[in-house]
């Protein structure tokens, strides 16, 4: 059972994920005016199905939450109920119940599925008490206690939208009334709606059968009269009842009515929706032979056990599992690939030397393959964490009273399954900071001649190996000089450390634990709360975060990840005789260290590199390593986001794909290191965090290298 339940954990969130998703299209549907019908069933199937698959595996409080949300999607469909910012809101915090309840922790047992439900019977009970347009229409109520529940509501939404109301009688052959339906609906959908067709009984024979249909349409009576073109057809108005009608004739009494026929309304489809088209007769009966009797015909097929889908959900543990295998496989081709190169030089065995080669290339191009296949498979679409964050920003926009538009782009860009996890808390963190204190309220916006509705703006694409995030806001941005005045009144900065702080690193205070505070908050446009944890967690995932901030105009936040973690290509660096690897996705480029190209500029060690001003770090001496003679040494030059470095080593010994092992949780914390990795050749490797290195080099004066003689 346990994995059936993984299986309907997944395909409930992927129904949770797709209400959400439609929910916000049905908010800017109803935002815009435009069409909402097709995505308020779409909502209902959602809710539906989710109801019946919890209902199979025990979560009777996530169906009791689903159906409340049945009855109050069906009073939206039937257009009892109209849809307003509150309905809107009772919908979204539906949605979000399913999330709590089926995650099964803290927040689930906070959810009060009574007072849910009590809300929507509210609203049920206030569409109740609202007049009954209908009953103002010069309509038997016998005819509209025959309409179907879909007819009732287009019937009312015509009504309410002032249309006019047309009834006409018309004969109609059963041999040819499919045909003849069929071209009297192609004349009338340009002017009219087709509401129902009520058959009579005053039929002139058994080859013929009278239809009332009763249309709806913004025409006038002579137009709609010369669209339809009919012989022997009565077209009449109908109006209120204390309106001027005609008077009924004694084949309008709807006693005499057979059961109602219900042809599909224009646009609408056979289902609980719509209706059923009228059907050939033989006398009194009707007798559908048409599409139901192809229906029936393929009923009697027998069932297909083919599966529709073409996917199959994998537990992501699965995955790491075979990636490691890949990784311990990759190891296994370093070694052999050595022991290649080793027979080689010796000439009896060159010919086995050789053909070990060519074995080795052949399988280093099907491991590399498989690599690239299960890489494949772990890629998602940051689209998934993005439809998340919407939700969040119409959620904290309506606590604040604040119009604020988001905008959405390269949410197709794929990162691996476990950054994308780990990247929703602080993208949901920034998100907030910018909604709650960033984006100024109307009035304030006003003032400063923007638009009333904010703009927060969400981009992601590819750069090389990397996957760069944007989120910039137009609100008030950041104040510089208020930020360094905050960072010294708390503490966390003294004169001589705020003296030698250049313009461009005072927004980077923000990230400083222990930086903001509610007064901060006021102070400061709201910048900076939690910002230290925002960016130790996305330097968990070997990336950096980077800000720009216009005083009056806005802020902008970059990220910058790695594509995946899995597995990666490594260069391997030697450091005072000891081995690392740094992941090449961080190393631009590797060039000969010449010491006398060395400047210091305020206490670092600096070189110029092709124009620009590249910082230097000796990592024998960061890592306080014995000095040992080297004929040359090398530049490795790393750059993640906008910034570089440049890493003095001793000696480059080549390119490895690389997996990368946990060093544990005592040495968890250890900065600048993501771990360490076995070479294959009885040898361990330190793993460096390019990321957390730069961070920890370039954050501050106060972290300047001593500088040190040429060796």
């Amino acid at each position: 059972m346990s994995d059936l339940r993984d299986e309907f954990l997944s395909e409930a969130q992927e129904i949770i994920e797709a209400l959400s998703r439609d929910l916000l299209l049905l908010d800017q549907a109803q935002k815009e005016g435009g069409p909402e019908h097709d995505l308020v069933n779409e909502v209902f199937r959602g809710v539906h199905t989710l109801k019946g698959i919890a209902g199979m595996f025990g979560y009777a409080r996530i169906g009791i939450v689903a159906h409340a949300l049945e009855d109050l999607l069906d009073g939206i469909r039937l257009g009892k109920i109209a849809i307003d910012p509150s309905v809107l809101d009772l919908l979204f915090e539906g949605v979000e119940n399913f999330q709590r309840l089926l995650m099964e922790t803290d927040d689930a047992r906070e959810v009060d599925v009574d007072v849910f439900v009590s809300k929507v019977s509210q609203v049920d009970a206030l569409s109740a008490q609202r007049t009954d347009l209908l009953a103002e229409l010069d309509l038997d109520p016998n005819v509209l206690a025959v309409l179907t529940e879909y007819e009732e509501h287009r019937l009312r939404t015509n009504v309410a939208g002032g249309v006019q109301l047309f009834r006409l009688r018309a004969r109609f052959s059963l041999l040819t009334i499919d045909s003849q339906l069929e071209e009297l609906k192609n004349r009338a959908k340009m002017l009219a709606e087709i509401i129902t067709y009520l058959p009579s009984a005053s039929s002139s024979g058994g080859d013929d059968i009278d239809l009332d249909i009763l249309l709806a349409s913004t025409a006038s009576h002579e137009q709609l009269s010369e669209a339809l073109a009919l012989d022997d057809a009565e077209l009449v108005h109908v109006g209120k009842k204390s309106s001027t009608a005609s008077p009924p004739s004694p084949s309008d009494d709807p006693a005499t009515h057979p059961p109602t026929v219900h042809p599909p309304a224009p646009g609408e489809t056979d289902g609980e929706e719509g209706t059923s088209p009228p059907a050939k007769a033989t006398g009194a009966a009707i007798v559908d032979d048409g599409d139901d009797a192809e229906d029936a015909r393929e009923a009697a097929d027998p069932l297909s056990l083919r599966s529709v889908a073409n996917t199959v959900r994998v537990d992501i543990r699965k995955l790491d599992h075979l990636m490691n295998v890949v990784g311990e496989l990759a190891i296994v081709k370093s070694a052999v690939a050595r022991m290649s190169e080793q027979l080689r030089q010796r000439p009896e065995l060159r010919s086995v030397a050789s053909e070990l080669h060519r074995t080795t290339r052949s399988f280093e191009r099907h491991l590399e393959t498989l690599q690239e296949g299960i890489l494949d498979v772990r890629m998602v679409p940051l689209g998934q964490v993005f439809d998340k964050l919407a939700r969040i920003v119409r959620q904290v926009a309506r606590e604040h009273d604040k119009d604020v538009r988001l905008l959405v782009s390269g949410a197709e860009t794929e990162v691996d399954k476990l950054i994308v996890e780990e990247l929703s808390d602080p993208l949901m963190h920034l998100i907030r900071n910018a909604i709650d204190h960033g984006i100024e309220p109307r009035k304030v916006r006003e003032l400063a001649e923007k638009s009333r509705t904010g703009t927060l703006s969400l981009n992601a694409y590819q750069k090389g190996r990397h996957v760069v995030i944007e989120i910039e806001d137009d609100g008030a941005g950041m104040n510089p000089r208020r930020l360094l005045e905050t960072a010294m009144r708390k503490g966390l900065l003294s004169e001589e450390a705020a003296d030698d702080l250049a313009p461009g690193d005072l927004l980077n205070l923000i990230f400083l634990p222990g930086f903001s505070t509610r007064s901060a908050i006021t102070d400061l446009s709201g910048r900076g709360v939690g910002m230290d944890v925002v960016k130790t967690n996305i330097a968990r995932l070997g990336g950096v975060i980077d800000v720009q901030s216009e005083f009056g105009s806005g802020t902008k936040f970059t990220i910058t990840l790695p594509v995946t973690l899995a597995i990666i290509n490594a260069l391997l660096l030697e450091v005072a005789d000891r081995h690392f690897a740094i992941p090449i996705t961080s190393v631009q480029e590797a060039i000969l260290f010449d010491p006398r190209q060395v400047r210091v500029v305020e206490g670092r060690e600096m070189m110029t590199l092709r124009g620009s001003t590249l910082p230097l770090c000796r990592l024998r001496s960061l890592f306080k390593l014995p000095r040992v003679y080297s004929p040359r040494r090398f530049v490795v030059v790393c750059s993640v986001g906008n910034r570089r470095i440049g890493f003095v080593v001793d000696a480059l010994a080549g390119q490895q794909d690389i997996v990368i092992k946990s060093l544990g949780k005592s040495l968890a914390r250890v900065r600048g290191f993501a771990g360490a990795t076995d070479l294959g050749d009885q040898r361990v490797a330190l793993v460096l965090d390019a990321p957390g290195l730069l961070e920890e080099v370039l954050t501050g004066p106060e972290l300047a290298l001593p500088v040190e003689a040429p060796a």
